[in-house]
């Protein structure tokens, strides 16, 4: 690898380099342990959990498109209890950061996730703020201000000085809007962009491919759509970014970076290559060293604009 200093500060996280990976395409990492030392990552952004365990929706709730997939696994996951007990021990075996992401439907379920979550040790919470608030009939917190707002406010509340950092969601008007009311309401960090809703249909059966008719989009397809919105985030707010959005190379972590992420995270490439987040890495080592930088944050906000 270049002699490029690979390190990177997120919220007040170091990273040993600036690759983390995605909640919900790494599960809780024991499958790839076996491909690689997990610590070889900046960070692992665990899968999404909630306050109690949920067998997610039915299938099918996965489908191929041309440049990505759709998704509507629907929060399958153990429960905070389970993962802090089961998983979390396995995952500080590594030399790595812990990202708890967490997934809830009232004000309160996030607050108690990040009670205790902060009391387990993870160095940093995920907060997804694309889910419905009961409360608000359905409507995702992600969507409005006050609603994203009074999401982080609690996890501040209980988080204990653990970091939080909260995932926006691309499906709104205005995502600037949205970053800068969780920055005032005390974010530490923000992670974008979550999937982009999408369908599709089969001609034949004249049925959506997803049994929940809809689900969301990732992959190669929506990198430009992340490298614009973290271009814009960047511009409204001065929190720190942990980039997203069909990153597979270390080109695509290096366009997020240079719109002025801190960060990147690889997700939908690792079902094709569980190496992804390797060779993004080293990638990236190799473009900083191409441009003599001395590290590789040294490409945050770079871009410059015509």
């Amino acid at each position: 690898m270049p002699d490029v200093n690979m390190s990177v500060e997120l919220a007040g996280v170091t990273l040993k380099n600036p690759v983390v990976v995605a909640s919900g395409t790494f599960g809780f990492g024991r499958e790839y342990s076996r491909f690689y030392d997990l610590g070889e990552l900046g960070g692992i952004c665990a899968k999404g959990l909630t306050l109690h365990p949920r067998t997610g929706n039915p299938a099918p709730r996965i489908a191929e498109t041309p440049m990505g997939i759709l998704n509507s696994v629907g929060l399958e996951n153990p429960g905070v209890d389970a993962f802090i007990r089961e998983e979390l021990p396995f995952l500080r075996q590594f030399d790595t950061k812990v990202i708890a992401n967490i997934s809830g439907n009232t004000p309160e379920e996030y607050g108690i996730m990040c009670e205790k979550l902060s009391a387990a040790g993870v160095d940093m919470i995920e907060v997804n703020i694309s889910c419905p608030n009961v409360k608000a009939g359905g409507l995702a917190y992600g969507t409005r201000p006050e609603l994203a707002a009074e999401v982080t406010e609690e996890a501040k509340k209980h988080a204990s000085g653990v970091p939080v950092m909260v995932k926006l969601s691309p499906n709104v008007t205005d995502i600037t809007e949205i970053a800068r009311a969780v920055e005032g309401a005390g974010a530490d960090a923000l992670s974008l962009i979550n999937t982009i809703r999408g369908m599709r249909i089969d001609v034949n059966t004249r049925r959506p491919v997803l049994k929940m008719n809809t689900g969301g989009l990732s992959g190669p397809a929506v990198l430009p759509v992340a490298v614009r919105m973290v271009w814009e985030v960047s511009q409204a707010v001065s929190l720190p970014i942990l980039g997203m959005g069909g990153v597979s190379r270390g080109e695509d972590g290096a366009q997020l970076m240079l719109a002025g992420a801190s960060a990147v995270a690889v997700g939908t490439a690792l079902f094709a290559d569980p190496f992804a987040p390797l060779r993004v890495r080293d990638g990236l080592a190799g473009i900083a060293a191409k441009q003599g930088l001395a590290a590789v944050s040294e490409l945050t906000g770079g871009v410059r604009p015509w």
